[in-house]
């Protein structure tokens, strides 16, 4: 399989699993009645003031793409970890299906929560035990449905 093949597999299966972390998490919001999480969006705020670029539009519009921009990031760390998966894939990397979940997982978790540790947005040290099921779901099932699609897509 070419590189970028492998990339584009990873991307689809990052894209598959992506929809499923999300899935989980609108599942336990559900189950829970808990509140969608805040850390996206303080994320995006946090990395806008960081790097000193302006989010425009008026207080509202701001709030509004502010919205958009956190869930857009956690699209693009789905991608871009399945895709990184795929290249390795292609690259001749074989890590076996339970390897693979577990890898594709832990990548996820590790791209997502680092950044915001890094931002101070969250402290996975302060966290409860529920706090890390909250985490820890939803990135098993991005891992299973990443690692499954991966394995299963055309070469």
């Amino acid at each position: 399989m070419s590189l970028i093949k492998g990339i584009v597999n990873g991307a689809v299966a990052g894209a598959a699993g992506t929809t499923a972390l999300n899935a989980v998490s609108y599942l336990d919001m559900v189950w829970r009645a808990r509140p969608a999480s805040s850390t996206p969006e303080e994320s995006v705020k946090r990395l806008a003031a960081k790097t000193g670029v302006g989010i425009p539009g008026d207080d509202d519009e701001r709030t509004n793409r502010i919205a958009g921009l956190g869930p857009l990031l956690g699209i693009a760390t789905g991608l871009g970890v399945g895709a990184v998966l795929g290249a390795a894939a292609s690259l001749g990397v074989r890590t076996g299906p339970l390897r693979t979940v577990l890898l594709s997982s832990a990548a996820a978790m590790t791209a997502s929560n680092v950044p915001m540790t890094v931002l101070g947005v969250t402290d996975p040290r302060s966290w409860s035990a529920q706090d890390w099921a909250s985490d820890v779901l939803p990135h098993l099932a991005y891992g299973a449905v990443t690692a499954h699609v991966l394995e299963h897509l055309p070469k």
